[in-house]
């Protein structure tokens, strides 16, 4: 079974959302990269980017395939976590940690609600 933390929300592109103040910061789930096996590359965004809800910021590559990582709702790049260019694997080893892809600052951060809980997810990927 996956790792699927409490107080976090998530996505149907298997994403997660960890609200910390007035940011946000997002990741892979557990369940996508056990999905993926072997992460060997992620190509990130530029810092201060703007996305659009739904919009691809990054695309991870594993030894199986290459997948497109979306926004799940509209703001600004505020972080990139660069150490995924010298270790794509944290998004293996270390999803909901060390394994974070970018902190972003919501346009209207009352959107959230609109995600998933864990029990929502869980159901989601029938586990």
């Amino acid at each position: 079974m996956s790792e699927v933390p409490e107080g976090m929300y998530y996505t149907k592109e298997h994403e997660w959302i960890r609200v910390e103040g007035d940011e946000i910061v997002i990741g892979i789930t557990d369940h996508a990269q056990n999905a993926l096996t072997d992460i060997v590359y992620i190509e990130l965004p530029g810092d201060d980017e703007e996305l659009e809800e739904m919009e691809e910021f990054a695309i991870v590559e594993s030894v199986k395939s290459a997948s497109p990582i979306f926004a799940p709702l509209a703001g600004q790049v505020t972080a990139v976590n660069d150490e995924l260019d010298d270790a794509p694997e944290l998004l293996n080893s270390d999803p909901y940690g060390a394994g974070w892809i970018i902190r972003m600052r919501l346009s209207n951060p009352e959107a959230v609600s609109t995600l998933m809980d864990a029990a929502a997810y869980k159901a989601e990927i029938g586990e």
